[in-house]
């Protein structure tokens, strides 16, 4: 059973903003907060697939400049972060 693409967004955005509140590395933080902010916008929001796409489609960039969080726990939420937006994106593109 797949989940709703409303639901992956909301999971997404969780992972995100969870990496707020641990020590992450100045620059990731930089990286994360950004793809956290983009999504933010999603989360509960009536849109088309073409605008999640384009927005998730952003976070994988913008995810992509994190080599590495200096917390486990963060880069964690980060790797679940990366599997959720490209699920989404497999999802919005089906």
């Amino acid at each position: 059973m797949t989940q709703p693409v409303e639901e992956l967004v909301a999971k997404l955005h969780e992972h995100l903003e969870t990496t707020q509140s641990l020590p992450v590395e100045r620059e990731a933080s930089r990286w994360i907060g950004e793809a956290e902010a983009v999504v933010s916008d999603l989360v509960y929001a009536d849109v088309e697939a073409a605008v999640i796409e384009t927005r998730v489609s952003h976070v994988v960039e913008l995810l992509g400049h994190v080599d590495g969080t200096g917390d486990d726990d963060a880069d964690e939420h980060v790797r679940a972060a990366r599997e959720l937006a490209e699920r989404i994106l497999e999802a919005v593109d089906a």
